[in-house]
């Protein structure tokens, strides 16, 4: 019934009514079906830095793509400040704003990271890692290269390229048990814990060609890097081959580490499912440490509390 001042409503009956006002990303994780915490973590951790006066949210794995075998993972990131789309391998995030589209930015995002794969070979990477100081000082080696002239120049080179290297010894120290019956040598002997870590990470009768290569590189990468560091002839030439080097011997350890690691846990242990994701929370103490999750039941050997989703 209406008073002489109301008008009778114009909506047909029994038809649905949708209200104009979004759901506040606060309240949006209630209604989410599925939910994977650690990989949520990982892409607010990564939106957060990338972004870094936003706060995050509300995240959504909305799809994943896969694409002359490579495989893409599409999120998307609602923070206090703008809406994102983010999309990994490599990880990369476009505002909302700019990018509607979500095929389009699929398709900008493929194009742009097959032309970063195809530019070189380093060794990179956009997830959080116990190795970011040393891609970082190997990074600086090779802008300063590009931008070198005297000779000077390419000595400096040869300076930062040791310090990445003194800093991958220290990453792997960090992260691989050293027996207490081990003798350790000076932090920067470099040649004498690579002696050492070699044996401990790739340790076996059956691994012998393998430990004995990686130890021959490692020395000589070592050798060439200080030669260039003092080298009177020191040139572009030389500078890029040790640039080369080091990434090669870089790209190596941080394999044989990861495999230490991931071969560990093939599978669940609660539903043995094989879909076991690796993540790297840098607040674990002491200095940041990997853990395991379950893509299907969420099993996880986080040594803490497992995180909430971010809300």
């Amino acid at each position: 019934m209406t008073t002489e001042h109301e008008q009778p409503s114009e909506r047909p009956e029994g038809e649905c009514v949708i209200h104009e006002h979004p759901v506040p990303p606060g309240e949006l994780d209630r209604y989410a079906v599925e939910s994977d915490p650690h990989s949520e973590m990982d892409i607010a951790r990564y939106v957060e830095v990338e972004a870094q006066d936003e706060t995050v949210q509300h995240i959504e794995k909305i799809k994943r793509e896969i694409v002359l075998g490579e495989v893409y993972d599409i999120w998307d990131v609602i923070t206090d400040k703008d809406r994102w789309w983010v999309v990994t391998n490599f990880t990369n995030l476009y505002s909302q704003k700019s990018f509607p589209s979500l095929d389009y930015t699929l398709s900008f995002h493929i194009g742009l990271m097959a032309r970063l794969k195809s530019r070189s070979g380093r060794v990179s990477s956009d997830d959080p890692s116990p190795f970011d100081e040393v891609l970082r000082r190997g990074e600086q080696a090779s802008d300063r290269h590009d931008s070198a002239v005297e000779v000077e120049d390419y000595q400096a080179v040869g300076m930062l390229l040791r310090e990445s290297l003194i800093s991958l010894i220290g990453a792997l120290r960090r992260h691989t048990e050293i027996p207490n019956n081990v003798e350790c040598p000076q932090d920067s002997n470099f040649n004498g814990w690579i002696e050492i870590l070699m044996n401990l990470l790739c340790a076996g009768g059956t691994n012998k060609e393998l430990r004995q290569h990686l130890k021959n590189t490692a020395k000589e990468t070592w050798q060439l890097v200080n030669w260039l560091t003092h080298a009177r002839s020191a040139s572009k030439t030389a500078s890029s081959i040790a640039i080369h080097a080091c990434q090669t011997i870089i790209g190596h350890l941080i394999q044989i580490l990861e495999r230490n690691r991931t071969d560990k846990i093939e599978e669940c242990p609660v539903c043995r499912s094989r879909d076991v994701r690796t993540h790297y929370d840098i607040l674990i103490p002491p200095s940041g440490k990997y853990y395991e999750s379950c893509g299907v039941c969420n099993w996880t050997n986080h040594p803490g509390t497992a995180p909430d989703k971010h809300t």
